[in-house]
């Protein structure tokens, strides 16, 4: 679903910027002038970002950071005039996510944005995933008590201790790119005999074990010069999960 995001902005030319580009990138945006119209929209709206600028009238930007912190974790981008870094400190310090020096490209905005965003799915999927003891994805099914994979017929799938721990590492951060170096590290440790190409021949004796087409993988991507991306939906405890975007 597009996220809705709240513009606090008391510059209408601004506002009306921010508003119309966000919206052109399939963004749902609510607006508001002060920090009595921001309490109001997130009363009667679903906010899953607030954009909020640091010079407002009445409570100013900073004082609402601290507030809207205090009661949620909804996350915030603060919009700051450039060269106040007193400003920025205290935002972040106050709890916003990131921040934006003005004047500023929409593109770089919109960047921040969904920056923020991928870190907050990604933070609530692993909190989601502790504890979990099975997983499942397109049918299939993870096991981590007694360590086996079912396909989605129900039928177990032979797996080696390392194709079993590889799997896991992705089920549990799914639409993240892991470099080599770090599925090593979540796998293998730096044990003797690890190295980065023992990550690419597991995950190709994986792809022949879930995927419809090896060759044309669409769960395990390979990411260039990154290292994978692990595609599909996960879900934990019968709560669905979407890969990060």
């Amino acid at each position: 679903m597009p996220p809705n995001i709240l513009v606090v902005e008391d510059d209408r030319e601004t506002r009306a910027l921010i508003a119309k580009y966000l919206r052109n990138n399939a963004c749902n945006v609510i607006t508001a002038n002060d920090g009595r119209e921001m309490a109001r929209a997130l009363t009667d709206h679903r906010v899953d970002l607030v954009i909020l600028d640091v010079m407002l009238p009445g409570e100013d930007g900073l004082s609402l950071c601290r507030k809207l912190r205090s009661e949620s974790q909804v996350p915030i981008i603060m919009l700051t005039a450039r060269g106040e870094d007193v400003d920025r400190i205290l935002g972040l310090e106050m709890g916003a996510d990131d921040y934006l020096p003005k004047p500023f490209n929409p593109r770089e905005l919109l960047a921040r944005i969904n920056a923020v965003l991928r870190r907050q799915a990604a933070a609530q999927t692993a909190s989601a995933m502790s504890g979990a003891t099975a997983l499942m994805f397109q049918g299939w099914r993870i096991d981590f008590r007694l360590r086996e994979l079912r396909n989605p017929a129900g039928a177990r799938v032979a797996m080696t201790s390392a194709e079993f721990d590889l799997l896991r590492a992705f089920c549990e951060r799914p639409g993240r790119v892991l470099s080599r170096d770090s599925l090593l590290d979540l796998t293998q440790g730096r044990s003797a005999g690890s190295f980065e190409r023992s990550i690419d021949v597991l995950v190709s004796r994986i792809r022949r074990k879930i995927e419809t087409d090896p060759q044309d993988s669409s769960m395990i991507k390979t990411v260039r010069s990154g290292g994978y991306l692990f595609t599909p939906t996960v879900e934990a405890a019968g709560a669905p999960l979407d890969a990060a975007k």
